[in-house]
């Protein structure tokens, strides 16, 4: 039932840890990359209420509830992963980021819902444990893939403007994964119908209703949801930051291979030339280590919600203040980004962020 999350994973893992690599090799500047980023949070800001409405709303006879989601969202998600390192242009880049995104939330969004259907309440926490199981496997081997597939002899190196190869199959491995694992889910997993099949009915014929039932949700949110909502807000912007700006900074900082700008560069001077493959090969290099250390804070995230779950089930504690904790240690981590110079301890960085992030 959990095992699309892993291709799902694997989308928002590259998404997140080489879309600003890909921005710079067409030419980003570091102030263009947070305006290219803007699809993120736009469209789960607009997508993931939507789907979630339409999927409660939604019953196929042979899909089901939520599959028909699975499926839309995994086939448009492969198909922008699997095109987005070839963008000749930014416009492009960023269109198909805008795709990718969008569809990514077609498919996760109803994957969460799915837990709640079919399990028991006595159940959802250990189903949430397994769908934060495969999240973790999945981001860190995602974030490990332009690496992984360079060490096999797979080229970094590439004209200006191109993004490698080397990113390139990553991308296609994970929109096969993506597919493939959604797919083994739709066909491995039954859902029930409603209870009621004419009010279902009914409820479904209701027209203009999506707005008034959004104002009305959040109107009788429980205050404890509305406080976390406070905590989550500020909490993104850190979260966006790091997915937006650590290829940038961390390769300039910690790896001193900062992406060139062809500007500063004489092409049609030999010896420039040569000079801005070799520092445009060392950036896509290093961008293949922060990536890979950024995919650590999958795996912390996984094993501290596997820790906190496994504890609670035998014990009461202050869940307050144990995300308290969490986040001031995930705080730590991007504030200990600045002050180090080591790539083995920007791991430790991604560790702690990793705390917050599960």
């Amino acid at each position: 039932m959990s095992f699309g999350f892993l291709g799902i994973q694997f989308g928002f893992a590259l998404q997140g840890g080489f879309m600003s690599r890909i921005f710079q090799t067409l030419g980003a500047s570091h102030d263009d990359i947070p305006l290219l980023w803007i699809a993120a949070p736009l469209t789960g800001l607009l997508v993931q209420p939507i789907i979630g409405y339409m999927s409660d709303r939604t019953w196929h006879s042979k899909l089901g509830r939520r599959r028909p989601y699975f499926l839309v969202g995994a086939v448009l998600s492969s198909i922008a992963l699997f095109f987005v390192p070839h963008s000749s242009a930014l416009w492009m880049a960023a269109g198909f980021l805008w795709i990718l995104d969008a569809s990514i939330n077609i498919s996760m969004e109803p994957f969460r819902a799915l837990v709640a259907d079919k399990l028991p309440e006595s159940q959802r926490s250990y189903g949430f444990v397994v769908q934060t199981l495969v999240i973790g496997i999945g981001t860190w081997v995602a974030s490990n893939l332009p690496w992984m597939v360079s060490q096999l002899g797979v080229s970094d190196a590439a004209p200006q403007g191109v993004v490698p190869m080397s990113v390139k199959v990553a991308f296609a491995i994970g929109a096969i994964i993506f597919l493939l694992s959604v797919l083994y889910t739709i066909f491995t997993t039954s859902e029930y119908p409603p209870e009621d099949m004419e009010a279902f009915e009914n409820e479904k014929q209701k027209k203009n209703r999506f707005i008034p039932d959004i104002v009305n949700n959040i109107g009788n949110m429980p205050l404890t949801m509305k406080k976390l909502g406070v905590i989550q807000f500020f909490s993104w912007f850190a979260f966006f930051t790091m997915w937006s700006m650590a290829n940038p900074a961390l390769t300039e900082h910690i790896f001193n291979a900062p992406a060139p700008i062809e500007a500063s560069y004489d092409m049609s001077v030999l010896a420039q030339e040569e000079a801005f493959n070799v520092a445009n090969t060392t950036f896509q290099k290093a961008s293949n280590l922060v990536g890979s250390a950024m995919g650590i804070y999958g795996l912390t995230s996984m094993v501290f919600a596997l820790l906190l779950t496994f504890y609670t089930s035998k014990r009461n504690i202050n869940r307050k203040y144990v995300h308290m904790g969490s986040l001031i240690l995930g705080g730590l981590g991007f504030i200990g980004m600045y002050y180090i110079s080591s790539p083995e301890n920007l791991k430790y960085c991604f560790a702690l962020v990793g705390i917050a992030w599960g």
